[in-house]
């Protein structure tokens, strides 16, 4: 018989597979994951130690481990609850935006409200010297003690007051220990309980540990390990009590600081801060992961964004939530509706970990241009929070206050003096931007520090100070891109202004409208959707149906056509807010009265002649300021919401009430009495 030895290299990796195991083994022990998850974790150990080390699943077990082990299971950061603190960090990044502040520092108030509740204490024992003893040190401790000599009367006291945590001895008389377990999880879901116990019982505390217990003290009890016990449950309680964090979607058009809050948000409450794009977003799998059945499967890119950030608590942007796909890969807006509901994220499973991670401290922060466009079931787990459009005010303060010292430093100009004038930047306002939001006027600010920074160059040197006028600002940026083009044009029959809002936010919309001899046809261009279509047929049957009361001719569809254009047909436009502009443009067109051109309307109209509510009151009030309108007509039914808006934004524009559309076309169409 030949003995053959084994190849010293294949001893030596067996060796090194074995204390590469080991050492997870010992990793999983200490890092006291819940029972489930330390059992699967076992369990794949195991599994790996019968495998040969040069097998693929080999591998895969081992990163799975490893993985395991690097999320941040029990990982916080304490949220700093110093409003005042807050509210500075608030107002030195953004200005106005009062309602996202006033709803952060809510917030934060209510997490100082927990903080400060006091931490409630019983103790069960049937010894009376056990409990006052128990009782005195824990008071001294600065905790709200109550006691009880049974089983039976601690589970009363439950049912009257709210306990923080249990001492209960193990041997009572009436109710032991483990039946006042078991009956303390039906009562008080929340109060968690500590088995006190001789040394002849620590097999039964063990067993109360499996059933749900916090901890077990051995008799005589130390008095460091009671305190070190409590202090550690009031850390672990203090994460529990407020972890569910609000659920958060800054609704609003492009420009207009959603992320920048966000950012700011974190760092006021001291967390770490998380942001991924979910535009375009199609594939399911890259929010809850592959399985690991699939070769390179990889976890979610929620639980990775956890584990870069190495906390259970930070505050997780997910960017342009309106914007997400849908194909055969699957619906993400469908996993979006586990993580972002409060009831389910607790338990979210991601594919590759194939375990729940817990989500609920997570403060959840969506962006989104247009929220109508979201799924109706994902939309009822959001808190929309509305960002509107600036006004120039707010505008012309930001400038001065952010983007000017910023495009400053960005364009090397931080020893240089820009001063600005108002005139200046209110004239690039006007005259170059046309947008709710500040993108496209920071970008100009750039393009005419760019110029300087060139021209200082090229003079090979530098100005310390240079005054911007507005003269100057047009000699760098050249002729105006804007122009208030509804002041200053003509009015002629047939023709309405409408306001309407978009994703980009308010706009000023032009209504056409003619007839010409035809066949009883109502032509509808502009890119019109169905809603729109919808609001055109109504304004056409309300007129023809009241065409006496407007001094028109009962008859005049007979052999005609009446065709209907908004301009900028390559922009696709929906929505029932245009109705009235569309009723007053067929009137005018039908009785040979121009609309007035300094007048804008919005609002629904109904067949029998009703206006109803719209929505976007203060873009659209905005967009009537930026295009030169003097007067904005509204719904009756809107005046609660024109009631709350700030006096700079209804500056300068006077704001009608309409009940219905005679008292509108008395007051539009011009030579009307």
């Amino acid at each position: 018989m030949i003995f053959t030895r084994k190849p010293e290299k294949q001893r030596e990796e067996s060796d090194k597979s074995n204390q590469e195991l080991s050492d997870l083994r010992a990793s999983v022990e200490k890092a006291g994951l819940s029972a489930s998850l330390n059992a699967a974790a076992i369990k794949e150990l195991e599994r790996m130690e019968n495998m040969d080390t040069s097998a693929p699943e080999y591998s895969i077990g081992i990163n799975y481990i490893e993985y395991l082990l690097s999320l941040p299971w029990h990982d916080f950061t304490n949220d700093n609850l110093d409003l005042v603190r807050a509210e500075k960090i608030m107002d030195s990044r953004h200005y106005g935006l009062n309602k996202i502040k006033e709803r952060m520092l809510e917030y934060l108030s209510v997490r100082t409200l927990f903080s400060l509740q006091a931490f409630h204490v019983l103790v069960v024992d049937d010894e009376e010297i056990a409990r006052d003893n128990l009782e005195y040190i824990l008071k001294k401790e600065g905790y709200q003690v109550s006691t009880a000599a049974n089983g039976l009367e601690a589970v009363n006291i439950l049912k009257t007051r709210n306990i923080d945590l249990i001492l209960t001895d193990l041997k009572m008389e009436k109710m032991d220990g483990m039946q006042l377990l078991e009956s303390a999880k039906k009562v008080s879901p929340n109060a968690e309980l500590v088995m006190i116990t001789g040394f002849a019982t620590v097999t039964s505390a063990v067993d109360a540990l499996k059933k749900g217990a916090f901890h077990y003290l051995p008799k005589p009890i130390n008095l460091d390990e009671l305190r070190a016990t409590v202090r550690q449950l009031i850390e672990r309680k203090k994460h529990l009590q407020m972890t569910r964090s609000p659920i958060l979607c800054f609704a609003g058009p492009p420009g207009t600081g959603k992320t920048s809050v966000g950012k700011a948000i974190a760092e006021a409450l001291e967390r770490k801060f998380v942001r991924i794009s979910l535009a375009g977003l199609r594939d399911e799998a890259d929010l809850r992961g592959h399985r690991r059945t699939y070769v390179g499967a990889m976890p979610g890119r929620i639980i990775n964004e956890i584990k870069r950030a190495g906390s259970r608590n930070p505050v997780f942007m997910l960017d342009e939530i309106d914007k997400i796909g849908q194909d055969f890969r699957g619906d993400p807006a469908s996993v979006l509706l586990e993580i972002l509901d409060p009831e389910q994220n607790s338990h979210f499973t991601d594919h590759y970990l194939d375990a729940p991670f817990d989500l609920s401290g997570v403060m959840f922060i969506s962006t989104a241009n247009v929220v109508e466009r979201l799924p109706a079931p994902l939309l009822d787990r959001l808190e929309v929070i509305r960002f509107t459009g600036y006004t120039e005010k707010e505008k012309e303060h930001i400038a001065k206050i952010h983007l000017i010292p910023r495009q400053l430093r960005e364009h090397g100009l931080m020893d240089m003096k820009a001063d600005f004038t108002n005139d200046a930047i209110s004239g690039i306002i006007r005259n170059y931007t046309m947008e709710a939001g500040l993108r496209n006027l920071e970008r100009e600010i750039a393009t005419i520090f760019r110029k300087i920074a060139r021209l200082s160059v090229q003079k090979n040197g530098r100005s310390d100070e240079i005054r911007i006028d507005e003269a100057l600002v047009e000699k760098l940026l050249g002729p105006g891109k804007f122009s208030h083009e509804t002041a200053e044009r003509g009015s002629r029959p047939g023709v309405a202004t409408g306001l309407v809002w978009t994703e980009f936010g308010g706009e000023i919309i032009f209504i056409e409208a003619s007839v010409m001899k035809g066949n009883r046809q109502l032509i509808l261009t502009g890119s019109m959707g169905n809603v729109l279509q919808e609001s055109a047929q109504t304004a056409l049957s309300f007129v023809r149906s009241n065409a006496e009361q407007f001094g028109i001719e009962p008859d005049f569809f007979e052999g005609r056509d009446i065709h209907i254009h908004i301009p900028s047909g390559a922009v696709p436009k929906d929505g029932p807010s245009a109705g009235v502009t569309i009723a007053v443009a067929l009137i005018s067109l039908l009785t040979g009265k121009p609309a007035r051109n300094d007048i804008a309307l919005t609002g629904e109209l109904t067949l029998s002649g009703r206006i109803l509510g719209v929505s976007g009151i203060r873009e659209k009030i905005l967009a009537a300021r930026r295009g030169g309108i003097k007067v904005t007509v509204f719904p009756e039914r809107n005046k609660p919401d024109i009631a709350v808006l700030e006096p700079e934004v209804t500056e300068s524009v006077e704001v009608v009430l309409a009940e219905d559309v005679p008292g509108i076309v008395k007051l539009v169409l011009q030579g009307t009495l």
